[in-house]
């Protein structure tokens, strides 16, 4: 059964061509319109839809105030539609707050340049929101969970989209035992780790807010996050991480220090790399190559850890789409690191740490919810 779009935006011409590219390879179809936050609520009650591609700048009714409402009355996964400029990137921060999965950058040519490789991405990005819906709705069925007021949404990992179909049962596909069982068992204490990296993109922000708010002033280690965002969009989150965070979270520069109980954000657009300075190992952001699909790249930042640290690192991969990180995971167990994945209840999008998990490259698959506890007690 194709997914099913709502399509929310004020220009008619962007509605026109949003559903061009999304139905033109059978998977997808759209529904319904609506040119402002007000009708979208309306057509979300009407249609229920399996996806909601929602502008953020509309009249009547914004973008983000549509989401709240939308997820307080009829909780539906949403995919935003943003301008790349630090105001968009605050209306897409705080639509992600209210419930949004995930979101794409306004002017589509900034995707890629090929129309082709443009409607491709559009159209995997709608299938794996809609996918992840009918999963997360399914588990929150299951729960029995109760729709929060409009001033306390859902977090995203919880929403749900309207599914009949039963939830596979757990065991059906075992996990691959993990490569770094060879180790010995009990906790790890030789060598000490000197440096913790976390790595995601879909559904990464809300779960770097859960992660980072939870852990305390007094935890031992550098922290480096590697999301998947846009350029103008990592100093505006890495400054809502400090707001909410007792640790310092900054967007990270050439030349930064790791300091304990300091947390660097990869910035959006570039790659970040570790390197020497005489006793002390330092942030080396650099551009990205033409090549590298992902800016930052989790497997860039992984691999070039695994170079400078070793074993001393504990990694963790989160919720998101793709693999990246699987790579680079495979560098930091071949050099004794110490890797973890995000489970698959817990994640937004179950693909990013399944990719490592299935390589058996995880020594340990949490729950985002025990990841902050667990942290503290591992190093």
């Amino acid at each position: 059964m194709p997914a099913r779009v709502l399509i929310v935006d004020d220009s008619a011409f962007m509605r026109r061509a949003l559903r061009g590219m999304l139905e033109h390879g059978g998977e997808i179809q759209v529904v319904g319109f609506a040119d402002n936050g007000r009708e979208a609520i309306e057509q979300v009650l009407a249609l229920k839809p399996d996806v909601v591609t929602m502008d953020v700048e509309m009249p009547v009714l914004d973008g983000v105030s549509a989401v709240r409402r939308i997820m307080a009355r009829c909780p539906t996964p949403i995919l935003m539609f943003s301008s790349l400029t630090e105001e968009g990137a605050t209306a897409t921060l705080d639509a992600l707050d209210a419930g949004a999965i995930d979101f794409l950058p306004k002017r589509l040519s900034d995707l890629a340049k090929d129309r082709a490789q443009v409607e491709r991405i559009l159209r995997e990005k709608v299938l794996h929101v809609a996918s992840a819906g009918r999963r997360m709705g399914l588990e929150r069925k299951r729960a029995g969970s109760a729709r929060l007021p409009p001033d306390r949404p859902k977090p995203a990992a919880a929403e749900p989209a309207r599914s009949s179909l039963p939830r596979p049962a757990l065991t059906e596909a075992p996990r691959p035992a993990p490569a770094a069982a060879h180790r010995p068992s009990g906790r790890r204490r030789s060598p000490p780790y000197r440096l913790v990296l976390i790595g995601t993109s879909t559904g990464g922000p809300k779960a770097l807010q859960e992660i980072i708010s939870r852990l305390p002033a007094s935890f031992p280690l550098p922290i480096v996050l590697i999301q998947h965002m846009p350029a103008n969009f990592t100093n505006t989150f890495a400054q809502r991480l400090d707001q909410t965070s007792a640790l310092h979270v900054k967007e990270a520069q050439s030349g930064d220090r790791l300091l304990p109980g300091q947390v660097l954000l990869a910035p959006g657009g570039r790659q970040l790399r570790f390197e020497r300075r005489g006793d002390e190992v330092a942030i080396r952001v650099e551009e990205a190559t033409a090549e590298q699909i992902y800016k930052p790249s989790v497997d860039v930042a992984f691999g070039s850890a695994a170079q400078v640290f070793g074993a001393s690192v504990l990694a963790v991969v989160l919720t998101g789409m793709g693999a990246d990180g699987r790579e680079g995971a495979r560098a930091l167990v071949a050099d004794g690191a110490t890797v973890w994945a995000q489970d698959e209840e817990s994640c937004v999008i179950y693909g990013m740490p399944k990719a490592v998990v299935d390589a058996g490259l995880s020594e340990r698959v949490v729950s985002l919810t025990e990841l902050p506890d667990l942290l503290q007690e591992e190093v």
